[in-house]
């Protein structure tokens, strides 16, 4: 049977809205990104290029991404965390409006329920402290429950404490922490085990 996407509706908390990724917002990512507090703690993050979030929007068109079976993906929704008010800039750098971004995957697999899990989440630096990620993962669990998943898995990196708490304020379970072989992509960029927390939906 062939996956449906759902229009999720409005995903609004106060300041804080989910948004598709849209090439009309790509500058305000890059400002996101480009941000001191981004450059200085999240190095990674601060490497993403305008042509990386062009093909995004291609491959994800208005945040929707298909499943891909010979790689093991399943159907994911991506929305980007906008910001009704910006973040003020600092030493002349712009507002920031995009506050991270989230994104969820319909189904599961053994990917999923060992390293990926899912949902996938991430703050840059000159936004956390908000609890964003908890905000948007709220949100997004209704769109969840319309597409009859009994629950779903979270994973997070042991040294992620904010991660980790964000989970725990989502009330997740954690179940255990398993390591990561050394063929999988996670390993490429230094992951070594990810913590697995299960939420029931």
């Amino acid at each position: 049977m062939r996956f449906q996407f759902l229009d999720p509706g409005p995903l609004i908390d106060q300041e804080l809205t989910l948004v598709p990724p849209q090439v009309g917002l790509i500058d305000e990512v890059l400002a996101a990104v480009g941000h001191p507090l981004t450059v200085r703690d999240a190095p990674g993050e601060a490497a993403l290029t305008r042509q990386r979030l062009l093909d995004f929007c291609s491959i994800a068109p208005e945040g929707r991404q298909n499943a891909d079976l010979t790689r093991g993906w399943v159907p994911a929704y991506h929305f980007w965390m906008r910001l009704a008010e910006p973040i003020m800039p600092t030493a002349n750098h712009p507002p920031v409006h995009i506050a991270g971004g989230i994104g969820i995957r319909i189904g599961t697999n053994k990917e999923i329920e060992l390293y990926s899990g899912n949902i996938g989440y991430h703050v840059y630096p000159p936004a956390r402290g908000h609890h964003y990620a908890e905000r948007a993962v709220r949100l997004i669990l209704p769109l969840l429950k319309r597409h009859g998943l009994p629950h779903i898995w979270i994973t997070t990196n042991p040294d992620n404490a904010a991660s980790k708490r964000t989970c725990e304020r989502l009330s997740a379970q954690l179940i255990d922490t398993v390591r990561i072989p050394k063929d999988h992509p996670f390993r490429q960029r230094g992951e070594t085990a990810k913590c697995r927390y299960l939420l029931r939906l």
